[in-house]
Parts: structure tokens; C-alpha cells; sequence
């Protein structure tokens, strides 16, 4: 099962793309004000995710709904 980490955007250098879905800091999704992104990963939590929250699809869905990851503002 797809499991998803939010982290702040200061330790994007930390990720260590070949344990995670994400190709390179070019393929992160980022907050309005950029200072958070997340990261998925599948089977066991990579050693540089652990202490942070995980979130199941339905619960990150509903964190990037809000208004810190969704501007109302046509594009």
C-alpha cells in the first residue's frame, strides 16, 4: 500500500529518490508558499522519513484540498 510523508522543503536534500515514487526534486508537488512538499513510497518507511507523520491516500488527499496546498485563484 502507497504511503505518503510530508516534509519541509529545507529537507528535500535529504530524500533519497531511489526509496521513494518520485523521480528527482523536480517531480515534488509543493505547498502554495513552498515550504513544504511530500514524498510516496511503498513497503517500508525509508530511514530519512522516520519521526514524520504518514498519511494514508484519502488523509493526504484531504491535507492537499486545503487551503495551504490549493489556491481558489484561477489559474
Amino acid at each position: 500500500m502507497r504511503k505518503y510523508v510530508i516534509i519541509n522543503s529545507d529537507e528535500v536534500s535529504s530524500v533519497d529518490f531511489n526509496k521513494v515514487e518520485e523521480t528527482s526534486e523536480n517531480t515534488l508537488r509543493y505547498s502554495l508558499d513552498n515550504s513544504q512538499t511530500f514524498v510516496k513510497y511503498e513497503g517500508a518507511k525509508p530511514g530519512f522519513l522516520y519521526g514524520k507523520d504518514t498519511y494514508t491516500h484519502s488523509e493526504i488527499l484531504a491535507v492537499l484540498s486545503g487551503d495551504e496546498w490549493t489556491s481558489d485563484e484561477p489559474i
